[in-house]
């Protein structure tokens, strides 16, 4: 199958602004579920609200878009219920870590599997460039025009301490490595987690004074580095991008089976 196979044709032209990171998302993420030959009738994606959650609209998957910050808890229901389905969640800085955040740590302390992609374009740009926990201290918004004070969330530091089993990074400048990623990701059994670093030209990066979307990613570029590299040890401020955790641990799908069975008089 190829990738124009999972794509619902008839939602296009999407309604990203012009240069945002999120259609590379979407590009790439669909060439890791052609490579993994996934059908089409056995992917869920699932997602609440904001620009990233819109990518729901535009695959040919069975796909739930749901109310805002509740897309993992949407997901959970599905997944208990259909465990044989492969579920993606696609979500945005406020889906995942604000309103979102209990049920993301919740997921994955669970290790229940499901890949959870969160495009962090350090901004609410659906509704007007509001700051988000991504943000940082010292960006601009709509609602910080003075600076924001906010120390923002580290999502790959915040994922591991909760106990997801996959954890990764990639910019949308690194395209082939967020495409295998996003593969390892979603054949991983368990909890998985890719941030992906993702260009908002329109919001974060006007009122930042960033430049062109092309001039932001060009930044991706040289703003990061393979995990342990020598570049690292000599500018510590260099974001690090990879897989910084993958290991095995007990499903939870798998374990309420185990429940059921024991209840229903088993070993």
């Amino acid at each position: 199958m190829a990738v124009r196979d999972y794509i619902r044709d008839r939602f296009f032209p999407h309604m990203w602004c012009p240069g945002c990171g999120h259609g590379i998302v979407l590009n790439n993420m669909l060439r890791a579920i052609e490579t993994l030959e996934l059908s089409k009738n056995d992917i869920v994606m699932v997602s609440g609200i904001g620009c990233s959650s819109r990518i729901s609209g535009y695959v040919d998957f069975h796909t739930l878009h749901t109310i805002h910050g509740r897309a993992l808890a949407f997901a959970t229901g599905v997944k208990m219920s259909r465990p044989e389905l492969t579920l993606i969640v696609p979500m945005g800085d406020g889906d995942a870590l604000a309103i979102g955040g209990n049920h993301f740590i919740h997921a994955a302390r669970r290790n229940i599997d499901m890949t959870a992609i969160i495009m962090n374009n350090r901004i609410y740009g659906m509704t007007g460039g509001q700051y988000s926990p991504l943000s940082g201290y010292g960006a601009r918004a709509s609602t910080a025009p003075y600076m924001n004070i906010d120390q923002d969330f580290d999502v790959v530091q915040l994922s591991k301490a909760a106990g997801a089993t996959f954890v990764a990074r990639s910019t949308t400048y690194h395209v082939q490595q967020m495409t295998d990623i996003i593969r390892q990701a979603i054949s991983h059994k368990g909890f998985s987690v890719v941030e992906i670093l993702s260009q908002c030209p329109t919001y974060f990066g006007r009122q930042n004074k960033l430049g062109t979307a092309v001039d932001m990613m060009t930044r991706y570029k040289d703003t990061t580095t393979p995990i342990g590299s020598k570049a690292k040890k000599q500018n510590p401020d260099l974001i690090e991008r990879g897989i910084f955790v993958q290991k095995e641990m007990p499903e939870y799908c798998t374990e309420y089976e185990k429940v059921i069975e024991r209840a229903g008089g088993g070993a």
